[in-house]
Order: structure tokens, then sequence, then C-alpha cells
């Protein structure tokens, strides 16, 4: 089967460092300082996300009002990668894959039912008693926290995409797979257009202290990313949300839409890790299959966490290009990463250029280079490269 190219026409990105193409591109390339509010969450930081201007991807109020932060997030910056792909008219076409965690939890109702059950003697009068709470007091979504599909059900509502629609959990690994669904769905001609994202709203107690149980947040202010394995390692959160506009090649050329990037393959795996090295050794088997030829310079996903890190310096070491660690300056965004991370190098390659270095272990230089790497390897498990290039009519115009 003759497969088509994927390429990139739209991204529709948000971060502690703004939003949008310009304002990323600006301060990545000038080497930016990390974003971080230390206080609100102490003892944990967090990298916060800027005031969004709602009402120009969400114009109804009762739209706005009925999604908690996560969702209004994940549906403003999906309108962005609508808009930067010159693609409204298409949105009845278009096919939309969601990466989400399980939205934000009902505070008041845990905090009721914790008070009221913390010092029950009874087990059958507390039993009773907590299926009176959650009785009358869940949310019409039947669960404690918002469902992640309600993120693709609001993204439908609001700008019209109507296509199917499929939503991944599973922190990292969601998003990667979200990615290369979509990318495959295209190039097996499932498809000519197609929209992907995820997103994350890092200012949540709950994701704080989710996290912190398993021993994976970093305790206190901010540190680099490289200069926190000292002690332990661990991730800061940061607010994030990363959308693309997906099309085959021929559909782009078609309707005159300017192409930002090539993506050219993706691939996921899920080691178990029982032993040092398994993660690197899985990450270097499905770069050969997505880039056999090498890469330019790498985009990496790395969070902080110690194991992880390790895991992936070990293959960065084979690769052997340049590369920079967003999450210094925007934290980890869970299931918005891996495509704000693929919305990232998209970016580069259509400005002709890199980033300045983002942690101070990151390394070599990369003026102009014509095929990234962007890796994942989640804070405990899950496996994800993407490699995108630089479109061709951008390499014949230089080459003319």
């Amino acid at each position: 089967m003759n497969r088509k190219q994927v390429v990139i026409t739209g991204i529709g990105l948000v971060s502690a460092l703004g939003e949008g193409p310009d304002a990323h591109w600006d301060a990545l390339s000038a080497g930016a300082s990390p974003v971080v509010d230390e206080t609100s969450f102490a003892p944990w930081s967090v990298h916060p996300l800027p005031a969004l201007s709602l009402d120009k991807q969400i114009p109804k109020k009762g739209d706005q009002r009925q999604m908690e932060p996560w969702q209004r997030l994940g549906t403003y910056a999906a309108g962005l990668a609508i808009d930067d792909a010159g693609a409204r008219d298409l949105v009845a076409d278009m096919h939309l894959i969601v990466a989400a965690g399980g939205g934000e939890r009902d505070f008041a109702l845990d905090e009721q039912v914790n008070a009221e059950l913390a010092h029950a003697n009874d087990p059958a009068q507390a039993g009773a008693r907590l299926n009176e709470l959650l009785s009358t007091g869940l949310r019409p979504t039947l669960f404690l926290a918002q469902l992640s599909n309600l993120l693709a059900g609001n993204i439908s509502i609001v700008h019209g995409v109507t296509g199917s629609s499929r939503t991944f959990m599973g922190e990292e690994a969601a998003a990667a797979d979200a990615v290369r669904i979509a990318h495959a769905r295209l190039a097996e001609g499932r498809g000519e257009i197609a929209l992907v994202g995820g997103a994350l709203t890092a200012q949540r107690w709950d994701v704080l202290l989710l996290y912190r149980a398993g021993g994976g947040v970093w305790d206190g202010p901010h540190k680099p990313l490289s200069d926190r394995l000292a002690s332990g390692g661990g991730m800061i959160f940061g607010g994030m949300s990363g959308f693309l506009v997906l099309e085959t090649e021929e559909h782009a050329q078609a309707r005159g839409a300017r192409v930002l990037a090539r993506l050219d393959a993706v691939a996921t795996d899920a080691s178990h890790r029982a032993a040092p090295g398994d993660s690197a050794a899985a990450a270097r088997a499905l770069l050969s299959r997505v880039a056999p030829e090498g890469v330019d310079a790498v985009i990496s996903g790395a969070t902080g966490t110690a194991a992880a890190w390790a895991e992936e310096e070990a293959f960065l070491r084979e690769v052997k290009a340049p590369f920079r660690r967003p999450a210094n300056l925007i934290g980890h965004g869970v299931e918005g990463a891996f495509t704000a991370h693929v919305a990232l190098a998209a970016l580069a390659l259509s400005r002709g250029g890199f980033y300045a270095p983002m942690d101070p272990a990151d390394a070599g230089e990369a003026p102009s280079p014509d095929r990234i790497l962007v890796t994942g390897f989640g804070q405990w498990r899950g496996e994800a490269l993407a490699v995108l290039s630089r479109p061709s009519s951008s390499r014949k115009a230089e080459n003319a």
C-alpha cells in the first residue's frame, strides 16, 4: 500500500511562555527564563498558564461556564490550531484525536466526604452515608472527576469538528499514541485532515498530591532539570496545551495551505523497564524504524524524574545530535507534553532555525536543522519518538 505523506499545517500552543507560535519562537530562540509560581502551591512549584482571552475561541459564556479550566485550555488551543491552519471551513471533515487525563475533581464533594467519614466507627453507617453523599452530590458525569472525553466533546461543540472522535488516557503515552494514530490514519488514506492534541492545567492540588504520592514531584523552589538529579530528581508541572492540524500532503497542496513541517514517522512502546537500559534499548529499536539515517536535532521530553532521565541520557548519547529540554522552561505537561513538543519541532522547522539551550545540560548547536526528533520517556513508562522534517518546498528554495 502506498502511504501518503503527512504534513503539519496548524499549531495551537499555550504554555507559561504565552500563546501561539510567535510568542514561543521569540521566547525560546532568544533564551527565555522559566516562568514559575513558587508560592501558590508551596512546597511545590508550578509553571502557570498565561491569562487567556477565552472569548476569542470560546465565544459563548455558557460554554465557558460549563467547562473546567483544563477543558477551556484544550478547547482554546484547538481553536488556535484550526485558525493557524486556515481550516475553519474544513472542520466538518476533520478527525479529532485528543489526549487527556481524568479531569479536575470536585474538591468540595471530596472535602465533604472526607470530613464526614474521617472518624466514622460503624462501617455500615459509613457506607450508607457515603452512598447518600455520592447519590446527591455527584455531577451529571457520574464521576468525582470530569471524564476525559468531555474535552473532545467540547471541541466538537465549540468548533464544529464533526469527523470521527477518539480520546486517549494514560499519561504521556496517551499523547504519543494520539499523534501516532492520527498520523497512521492519514498515511493509510483513512482521512485527509485531523486535529490532534492534549492539555493539562498544572495549577491543581489534586494533580500535585497524586504525583507527589508516587514520589515524582520536585519539592521546593524551581531548579533546572539537570540540577535536580543530585537530590533525586522530580517533576515541576506546567500548564500547557498543544494541538496540531495534520493533513495529507495532497490535501494541503490542493487547498493551497502553508505547510509548516512534514511529520515523517511516529512510534511508541511501553517496555517493562525491569532492568537499567531497557527503556534506552526500546527507544533505540524505535529509532531504527523511524529515522535510521539519523537526525539533526532533538526536542527532549525529559520530565525530571531520575530513572527516566538516565534512560534518555543513554539513548541521546547514541543519537549524537544537539538537544533541548523544554520542561525546564515550561514544566511537564503529561498528556499535553508530547503534542506541545511536536509543535515546537514543527515551529523550528518552519522558521528555519533552532532554539537556544533550555537547560544548563543542553548540548550542541543546530543553526538550521532539516530533521528533528521528538522524544518521550514519560516519568515512569512509555517510550515515544516522532520525526519531523522541513517541507520539500523549503529545501528547494534554499538549494535554488
